[in-house]
């Protein structure tokens, strides 16, 4: 594999599809276990997780619901600090088992934005369950963050849903931005 341009920037490959797999099967079987007998909502975050989440809720094999939100924080490449809600939760969490899917929890800002807004509907339980996790630019701890696929470096990363000005969410591999 070679490094990739998209627009102003290239990218060298980070995460390969068949580890990006592995984890995710691993993951969606420790839900399917916390899980079993129960009908969890997963609620993924718009657009980032959509291919996370496809391939986990696939795996886990639960009777489950399935819903979206999208919030919005990014701008190019870094994290504007606002917060704005395009598609809000539309459906009834009160005494629900939610599990949350997010792409990668990096400042934790959205994250904690997202659960403020879950935890006013009282759910019985909730649940974070995120593809990559930037510990070293975390600037919030967060208990329900039970399940990561990868710890990675405070580094910019596209593909397999994460994107760089809209484009590269399509790549079924993960890259970091390329030092040159």
């Amino acid at each position: 594999m070679t490094t990739i341009k998209i627009d102003d920037k290239s990218f060298e490959p980070y995460l390969l599809y068949f580890q990006i797999e592995a984890r995710v099967a691993a993951i969606a079987q420790q839900i399917k276990i916390d899980y079993k007998d129960r009908q969890p909502i997963f609620l993924g975050v718009l657009s980032g997780s959509f291919f996370f989440m496809a391939d986990l809720v696939k795996q886990t094999a639960l009777d489950a619901e399935i819903n979206f939100v999208k919030l919005a924080s990014y701008e190019g490449a870094k994290s504007s600090g606002k917060m704005e809600v395009q598609l809000g939760i539309h459906t009834d969490l009160k005494n629900r088992d939610v599990i949350i899917v997010e792409d990668i929890v990096d400042t934790g800002h959205t994250l904690q934005y997202l659960l403020d807004l879950i935890r006013k509907e009282k759910p019985a339980s909730v649940r974070v369950c995120s593809l990559l996790y930037k510990p070293a630019a975390c600037q919030i701890q967060f208990d329900e963050l039970q399940n990561v696929g990868f710890e990675i470096p405070n580094e910019f990363v596209l593909g397999y849903g994460l994107d760089y000005n809209g484009k590269g969410r399509n790549l079924r591999d993960i890259y970091r931005l390329a030092v040159i």
